[in-house]
């Protein structure tokens, strides 16, 4: 069974850094495209930024110049370096990714990371 595990969330104040990972796990024959997502209390989940298999990064206006997109295909791991973090960025950040498992044109599923936590304090 695939999994997808965050770690690296926390409290931080405002213009300090974090770094978050996403590691998958599993019967995992390629992964596609990943990518960070995030949700505030009150709000819609946005896209944070995403990465594709081939090293290709896309950003939210938002967070552009301040996070960056990492992966290592290796190791099935994805990262989100975040600096000069700032109190909006609060939110829960998820982890998601386009999975492969099998061979087969039905063996290519979209997987989700349970979350972590992220507080920026003023």
């Amino acid at each position: 069974q695939v999994r997808l595990v965050e770690s690296g969330g926390g409290l931080v104040q405002a213009g300090g850094s974090l770094r978050l990972s996403c590691a998958a796990t599993g019967r995992i024959f390629s992964i596609n495209a990943m990518g960070w997502y995030r949700q505030a209390p009150g709000k819609q989940r946005e896209l944070v930024a995403r990465i594709t298999s081939g090293g290709t990064t896309r950003y939210a206006d938002s967070v552009k110049g301040r996070f960056t997109i990492s992966r290592d295909n290796a190791r099935n791991t994805m990262y989100l370096q975040m600096n000069s973090l700032k109190p909006e960025d609060t939110a829960v950040y998820y982890c998601n990714a386009e999975i492969r498992t099998g061979w087969g044109v039905r063996d290519v599923d979209d997987y989700w990371g349970q979350g972590t936590q992220v507080t920026v304090s003023s």
